[in-house]
């Protein structure tokens, strides 16, 4: 089985819907691919109506969190959408989504860079616009080549000129809100260190001991001795370990199915899960 646990559609930042994820992940020949939208549940309807023949659905989704001043990223899988704690507290970090946007547009105006909010928004379209969608607008301008380069402490990064923090969720609340909704927790990458500031160690041993799931090792922003100190992290804490390809369609390099998750893992990722089930595809339309 090939499996992909971290992919992205316009329902946050990436550039296929989830109809064309899904199409997508089927033609790429995968057999199971995770819907991890940034801080929304949007883009699940039309995914489960466009799933393949043969392909696995994993509802899930990519929620902001913070802790220590650090930005780091909690990837949840299969927890019930509607439940009213984590439904509200996620619906909190997207509305803060658009005026921090909009703080970043106009930073970057003091800096210089004719970008606009209506060329943002434009980007952004019906997703839950971000710092990929400024990003884009900076390449469209000739300020940057890349989305990646974008991510600097020249420009968006953590701690960089044009970056506004926004609300985000104390990473332990997130913890207890996705447990409380049946949902799995899993670290996304966490030594991704070209995006900024990493959560040490330490702080990844409390998060296990708080019931966190597991980490994604196998990732494009971790290097092969960067995978192997996480196993074995991993192994000391007793957490999963996952492989994703973060697939964001054309806004960045990675492609689906470019790493993946281990069918044994992926079972007791299902086996734990009481919110949702994975959806099997029945040849949508």
């Amino acid at each position: 089985m090939r499996i992909d646990l971290h992919c992205h559609s316009t329902a946050s930042d990436g550039t296929d819907t989830p109809a064309e994820l899904v199409r997508n992940a089927g033609a790429a020949g995968l057999d199971v691919v995770a819907l991890t939208d940034h801080d929304t549940t949007r883009g699940y309807a039309e995914a489960v109506a466009a799933l393949p023949r043969g392909l696995t659905l994993v509802t899930g989704a990519e929620l902001s969190c913070r802790i220590d001043g650090i930005s780091m990223h909690m990837l949840a899988y299969l927890f019930d959408p509607e439940e009213p704690a984590l439904l509200a507290e996620r619906e909190l970090v997207r509305d803060d989504r658009v005026p921090r946007a909009r703080s970043m547009v106009a930073r970057l105006n003091e800096l210089g860079v004719p970008v606009t909010w209506e060329q943002v928004a434009r980007i952004a379209g019906e997703g839950s616009v971000g710092r990929p969608h400024v990003a884009t607008a900076l390449v469209e301008l000739g300020v940057v080549p890349t989305v990646n380069d974008a991510f600097t402490g020249h420009w968006l990064a953590d701690g960089g000129r044009a970056h506004v923090e926004k609300h985000e969720t104390d990473p332990f609340e997130a913890i207890r809100l996705v447990k409380g909704a049946g949902g799995v927790t899993v670290f996304a990458h966490p030594s991704a260190g070209k995006r900024g500031r990493t959560v040490p160690e330490s702080v990844i041993a409390e998060l296990a001991a708080a019931g966190l799931d597991g980490i994604e090792v196998d990732h494009m922003d971790h290097d092969a001795d960067t995978r192997a100190r996480l196993r074995g992290l991993a192994a000391d804490l007793g957490l999963l370990v996952t492989g994703s390809s973060d697939y964001h369609g054309s806004r960045k390099t990675c492609v689906l199915g470019e790493y993946t998750t281990d069918p044994e893992v992926y079972g007791e990722i299902t086996r734990r899960a009481t919110g949702a089930f994975p959806v099997p595809g029945t040849g949508g339309a």
